[in-house]
């Protein structure tokens, strides 16, 4: 949350850098110095005006948030342009690169430059964040007796880029891989998340073909930030619907499974705001089998030692979309705020696996990851 406190607080700062930055450099194109008769400030206020307009209209049709995205990233190629031909100049000009600058082709195609490539970045990112792809793990363990097919998911956040019907999509795609369990690591729901796609999402999971079943970890966002007056049903109802569906939720919870494996699902760490203290994963993990393979869902990547040095053999979360955007991929483990934003590392004997998640938070974008559910084949050595 820190982590997103930050980001915000620099968007915004941006924001207004960028705007004013924006219509300066914009106002220097041919169009609108002949438009203006050569006045710098009515040039301006010009491109001003018109990038408002743009912004309002990007706001209506995405949302706030991704407009700004699209406006810093516009902002952050335009500044590495003028750069690059900056460079250029100094290189083809020598000393005679001040003299260059006045050249017309180097006032506005830098900026050409940059909207060009930030529509073309954006049109990937967008494609990265809604296009949803398989992610292979194979992993051994002395713990498993037989083998064990996992397919976990995070981060849907339905209704940011798929509604129910979506889900119900991916869910049918999960069956053709013949999962023996499927494991959600929080998030599935969102504050702006419909009654009806609340529903509809949750009926949507009764449909998955397992041979174990389906088990749920409560992500911070499940629970919601809004009241459930504002949301529109409350979190019994989603409790309620998902029990309904044939979905085990897990709360500081262990369930053994087929004699062979455990499956324990921590409380989210967002709920100490709401009073909740959870468990540790010693006292979670306290009096099992140590035989036995243990699995543990913990939404957001955190207290990796502890639960290492509980006994875990697998601990699989999401929270992070695989650190969103590059390159502030890894900002979260640099800060110390997760421990790790993406992939499998193994600590000791213990696997952990962050997904970058199938879907997004109030975003359509994503860079340097790719929106994903995930295919854990575990063969057991037992």
């Amino acid at each position: 949350m820190g982590v997103f406190i930050i980001l915000v607080i620099l968007a915004l700062l941006g924001v207004v850098f960028f705007l004013s930055y924006l219509s300066y450099r914009t106002s220097n194109f041919p169009v609108f110095r002949n438009m203006t008769g050569g006045r710098k400030k009515r040039a301006w206020l010009i491109c001003f005006l018109i990038y408002l307009a743009v912004c309002a209209a990007l706001t209506l049709t995405l949302n706030l948030v991704n407009t700004v995205i699209c406006l810093v990233h516009l902002g952050g190629f335009w500044l590495l342009s003028e750069l690059v031909f900056l460079i250029i100049r100094k290189k083809r000009y020598g000393p005679d690169s001040k003299a260059a600058s006045a050249i017309p082709l180097f006032t506005w195609l830098p900026g050409v430059c940059a909207i060009i490539f930030t529509v073309c970045y954006m049109l990937v990112a967008w494609y990265l964040c809604t296009s949803v792809r398989e992610k292979d793990y194979t992993i051994e363990s002395d713990h498993l007796k037989g083998d064990l097919r996992i397919v976990q998911f995070a981060d849907s956040h339905v209704g940011a880029t798929f509604d129910a019907e979506g889900l119900h999509n991916y869910v049918l795609e999960i069956n053709a891989l013949n999962p023996d369990i499927v494991l959600i690591t929080g998030d599935f729901v969102d504050d702006d998340t419909s009654r009806e796609d609340m529903l509809g999402s949750c009926e949507a999971l009764g449909d998955l073909n397992t041979k174990y079943g389906v088990f749920f970890s409560y992500g911070n966002h499940d629970k919601g930030y809004f009241s459930e007056e504002a949301r529109g049903w409350s979190n019994s109802d989603l409790y309620e619907s998902l029990v309904k569906n044939g979905v085990i939720v897990l709360q500081d919870d262990v369930q053994l499974v087929d004699g062979r494996f455990y499956v324990i699902g921590r409380q989210d760490k967002s709920e100490s705001y709401r009073g909740v203290i959870r468990k540790t994963p010693a006292e979670l993990m306290e009096g099992l089998d140590p035989d036995l393979y243990k699995i543990v869902l913990d939404h957001q990547p955190v207290e990796y030692r502890e639960e290492a040095l509980a006994g875990a053999d697998l601990v699989l979360s999401g929270h992070t979309h695989g650190g969103q955007f590059f390159p502030f991929n890894q900002m979260g483990v640099l800060t110390g705020e997760y421990d790790r934003s993406y992939g499998h590392e193994q600590r000791d004997h213990t696997d952990f696996i962050v997904t970058s998640g199938i879907s997004d938070w109030n975003l359509i974008f994503k860079t340097g990851c790719r929106s994903e559910y995930v295919v854990i084949d575990i063969h057991g050595t037992a």
